[in-house]
C-alpha cells in the first residue's frame, strides 16, 4: 500500500512533486478553503503524514487518531500549534519551513507602513467615493508622515525582522532593534529604551509563554506621540484592547495588524478606526513563497516516510 498524505487544503500538483506517484495525497477543499477539524480527526487512522498551513492544532486527541502517524509538516514558520513534547512522546517528526516566508512578510510589513504613514487606503476610499472632483484639489488634506529619518523599532529580530531592517534602511530610517539572541548588534536596546525611540514598532517575535501579552498597554504608552504599530509575528503578544485604547485617545498615529489577539475575529472597534490597516494573515503569502514552502514540506515528507531526517526537524524531532 501507497503512504497516505493529507494536506488540509488544495494545492498545485507540481507544489508536492516529491511525493508524486509513490504516496496516496489526500487534499483539502478548492478555494482557500481549509479542511475541518472533525475530517482530519476522521481521516486520521489510515495517515501517514499531515500537511497543514499551521491552522491545525496538533495535540494528543490527534496524535491519538492518528498510530501511523510519522510527520506533521507545517507550511509556516511559527510552531505554536504544534505541542512538541506530544509529538515526541509519540514519535512524530515535526517540522516548519523557517525560510520560505521571510521575504514575503518582510515585504508585508512595509506595505503596511507606507499604507498607514501615508494613508493610503484612507485616500483610495475618498476617490473611489466619487467626492474628489467636486472638491477639488486640496494640498495638505492627505498629507501623511515621511519615513526618511524616522526611528524603527524591531521586537524579535530573527529572519523576518532582519529583512525588515534592510528594507526600513533603504527608506532612510534609523534601525533599533530588540532581541535577546542579538544583544551584541549595535542597534540592540532593552526593550524600554526601544520603546521611547520607536517612531514605528514592528513586531517580529515568537508566541511563547513569555512573549504573551509581551506589548500592553503600559509599554504602548512608552511609545512617542504619533508613533505606528505593525503587527506581523503572532496576535497574541499585543494586547489589542490596549491598542485600541492608545489608538483612540490619538496617543498612537495608527497601526497595520496582519495578526489578531482573537484571530480571527479582530476586536471590533478597530474596525471603526480609519488609521488601521487590517489583513487577514497574509504576511507571507507570496504565489513564490508558499509554493516554496510546500516544496519543502513535501520534501520532509518524502524523507522522513523514506526514514530519512528532514530537513527543517522542529522541537524534539
Amino acid at each position: 500500500m501507497k503512504p497516505k498524505v493529507l494536506i488540509t487544503n488544495r494545492v498545485p500538483e507540481d507544489h508536492l512533486a516529491p511525493l508524486a506517484g509513490w504516496t496516496e495525497i489526500i487534499q483539502g477543499p478548492g478555494g482557500g478553503a481549509l479542511m475541518p477539524r472533525d475530517e482530519v480527526l476522521r481521516l486520521a487512522p489510515d495517515l501517514d503524514a499531515i500537511i497543514n498551513q499551521a491552522e491545525l492544532k496538533v495535540d494528543r486527541e490527534l496524535l491519538d487518531r492518528a498510530p501511523r502517524l510519522k510527520i506533521i509538516a507545517s507550511v509556516s514558520i511559527g510552531t505554536d500549534h504544534l505541542d512538541t513534547d506530544v509529538l515526541a512522546a509519540a514519535g512524530v517528526v515535526a517540522t516548519n519551513v523557517p525560510d520560505a516566508f521571510v521575504e514575503s512578510a518582510a515585504d508585508c510589513a512595509l506595505a503596511l507602513l507606507l499604507c498607514v504613514a501615508r494613508r493610503i487606503t484612507e485616500a483610495d476610499a475618498y476617490v473611489r467615493s466619487g467626492a474628489w472632483p467636486g472638491d477639488g484639489f486640496q494640498p495638505g488634506r492627505w498629507d501623511g508622515a515621511l519615513l526618511a529619518g524616522k526611528t524603527i523599532g524591531i521586537v524579535g529580530f530573527g529572519r523576518i525582522g532582519r529583512g525588515v531592517a534592510r528594507r526600513a534602511e533603504a527608506f532612510g530610517m534609523r534601525v533599533r532593534v530588540h532581541d535577546p539572541a542579538c544583544a551584541d548588534d549595535p542597534r540592540h536596546l532593552p526593550l524600554y529604551e526601544l520603546l521611547a525611540v520607536a517612531d514605528v514598532l514592528s513586531l517580529h517575535l515568537p508566541l511563547l509563554p513569555s512573549t504573551r501579552g509581551l506589548i500592553d498597554a503600559g509599554k504602548l504608552a512608552l511609545l512617542p506621540k504619533g508613533a505606528i504599530v505593525l503587527n506581523l509575528a503572532r496576535g497574541g503578544v499585543l494586547r489589542d484592547d490596549a491598542l485600541v485604547d492608545a489608538l483612540k485617545s490619538g496617543h498612537l498615529g495608527g497601526a497595520g495588524l496582519d495578526v489578531f489577539e482573537n484571530e480571527p475575529n479582530p476586536h471590533p472597534a478597530l474596525f471603526d478606526l480609519p488609521n488601521v490597516i487590517l489583513t487577514p494573515h497574509i504576511g507571507g503569502g507570496t504565489r513564490e513563497s508558499r509554493r516554496q514552502g510546500r516544496l519543502l514540506c513535501a520534501e520532509n515528507v518524502a524523507r522522513v516516510l523514506k526514514g530519512q531526517r528532514p530537513l527543517t526537524p522542529v522541537g524534539k524531532s
